[in-house]
Formats: C-alpha cells, structure tokens, sequence
C-alpha cells in the first residue's frame, strides 16, 4: 500500500521497510540513521532552549551535521558508498560539518557572531575540498587529506569538549566528542583513510552517542550558591545558564570584566566559574542596583534582554518551588 502512495519515494525506502533481518547489510545504516534523525531533533531543541543568545548559531550547525551523518547512512543504504573511497569522500563531508558547532562557538560575541559563521562554513568547504577533488578529478580514490588537517580536526574536537568538561553538561560533552570522534576515526592522525566507514555498527554507536549527548544536553542543568536572593536571581543564575549554553571559555571572559569593574567600584562580589560570591555586609544592598546594570549591560555582548528575563523567571521559580517545599516540611512537622 505505502508503494503505491509514496511511488517517488527513495529507491532506498523498500529495502529500509522489507523488515531487514540482522543479517542485513542495510540495518546497521537504518540503525545509524534513526540515531543521527534523533541527534537532529535534540540540536533542534537545543536551539529552541537557547533562542535569543549567541549560541543559536551553533545549534543550526549541529542539526547540519547530524542530518550530514543521516546522509551519509542514507548513501550506504543506497549503495553509493558501497565502494570505500566514496564512502571516504562522504564520511569527509561529515566530518568537515562535525566540527562546526565547535568552531562557531569561538565566535559566540557580538557583533561579529553574524560574520563568524562565514568563516565557519568557508572551514567546512575548505575541510572538504579533498572529497570533491576524489571524485571529479581521481575517480576511485580515497580523498588525501593533510597531517596538518587530521591534527587540526582532532584538536578542534578536543577544544569543543574542553570548552564544556568544566560545566554540568561534560558528561553529554563527552559523549558527543566520543561519538563524533568515531565518525572522523579515518581523519585523525595515524589513521587510514579507507578504514573511515568499514565498520557499520561503530557507526551506528556514534550516531547514538551523539543522540544521547544532545538528549542529555537538553536537559536544564543550573545549580548556584547560596546567597543574597536578589543578586542570586538577578546575575548568578543567568550567569550560570550562560554557562551551561557557551561553555567555560565565554563564561570565564564575562566574569573576568565583571570582576575588573567590581574591583575598581569597590563591590565585595567576584563571578566565578561556579557561580557568584557575594561577600560583604549582607544588609548592605547600595552596591547591588549597579553592579545588576553593570552585568547586563556585559550579557548583552551574548543574550538578548528576552533571554535574561527568561532565565531570571526561571530561577525565581525555582526559588519559589524550594521555599514552599521547605515550608511543606515545617508544616508536617
């Protein structure tokens, strides 16, 4: 029935839908397909969570490469990347896209967050171009790609996840590096290059690696200190989610210009990687109304003035639903 509804559908839907057996050459690529679709929809969620920052960028690029890596499962259904070369040349494209969301977060500032991404997707083609030159101009061969390009892929890579291993999202960090490392295992130094997709279900652990990080990633994850409630909803916990959506790198910067401005207006509070430390006369709130002003007008480098308020209701609900658990269990008592 579904053929002749869907008569244009790709050549490859029958052999997809025939209930393949595991035998199947076809089922590790189905398998790695439904994972790379899942990993697809958690980056999408993802940038719907961070709407109104710089990081939206990044997250359209990881939905790029995991529809890259549904591509390249796609052709080894269809048998175009039966041949190792071509499926060399395919897993390159994937790899050269894998990298972007790393990449555009380094330029997760504005203004030039917009132009960033240029040169973002100029890497991608750049990072490519030895697949296309396997095969229009050498037919049959595996793209040649460059000491210099496999040290910079891993390094890259190995930036991306250092950039949130100091958050509370490093165990999904992890597992996307893991798995997008798998998928360039043919790029990386010391690696052959024909060896980039011969192994399927390997694969298809990558595409479930990257859709377990991007699942977990989604997740709200933001704890803080305690401390006055004001600065606590007003600067740590913005502070805090910021973190979690850019990382360390970004986070480290805006606390290192807060700091120098508190430093020279003489405030007792120092943003650190882990949240705000509010010291001082606690009855003391002169200084609090600035120093509010003051980290606003920093986040606004990164987040727009929706966002702020959206994460400062956040952790005010947060703050409202442990008070009246705290005073639930007065009552019992």
């Amino acid at each position: 029935m579904l053929h002749r509804l869907l008569p244009s559908f790709p050549l490859w839907y029958p052999r997809l839908s025939m209930n393949p057996s595991p035998d199947s050459p076809t089922l590790p690529w189905a398998c790695m397909l439904a994972g790379s679709l899942l990993a697809a929809l958690a980056a999408g969620l993802g940038g719907w969570r961070a709407r109104g920052s710089t990081a939206v960028p990044a997250a359209i690029w990881a939905v790029c490469a995991a529809f890259a890596v549904s591509i390249d499962a796609g052709l080894h259904v269809t048998g175009w990347a039966a041949d190792p070369a071509r499926g060399a040349s395919a897993r390159l494209c994937v790899a050269a896209v894998l990298v972007c969301p790393a990449m555009s977060v380094l330029g997760a500032k504005r203004p030039q967050h917009g132009i960033w991404q240029v040169i973002v997707a100029s890497l991608a083609v750049v990072l490519a171009m030895p697949a296309a030159s396997a095969e229009f101009v050498r037919p049959g061969s595996p793209p040649v790609v460059h000491i210099v390009v496999r040290f910079f892929l891993a390094v890259l890579a190995a930036i991306g996840w250092m950039n949130y291993v100091g958050t509370q999202r490093r165990v999904p960090a992890t597992l996307v590096t893991i798995g997008g490392l798998i998928l360039i295992r043919g790029f990386l130094p010391g690696m052959e290059t024909e060896r980039a997709s011969d192994s399927p279900w390997l694969d298809v652990s990558a595409a479930w690696l990257l859709a377990a990080g991007g699942m977990l990633a989604v997740v709200p994850r933001v704890g803080g200190r305690e401390g006055a409630r004001v600065l606590r909803q007003e600067i740590e916990m913005p502070y805090l989610s910021l973190r979690e959506t850019l990382g360390l790198a970004w986070t480290l910067r805006i606390a290192e210009r807060f700091n120098g401005l508190a430093e020279s207006r003489g405030w007792p509070c120092r943003l650190e990687a882990d949240g705000l430390d509010a010291g001082g006369d606690p009855l003391d709130r002169s200084w609090h109304a600035d120093a509010v002003r003051t980290f606003e007008s920093i986040m606004q480098r990164f987040v727009s003035r929706d966002w702020l308020a959206r994460h400062r209701d956040d952790a005010d609900a947060t703050a409202a639903t442990a008070a009246g658990g705290v005073n639930h269990d007065r009552d019992d008592a």
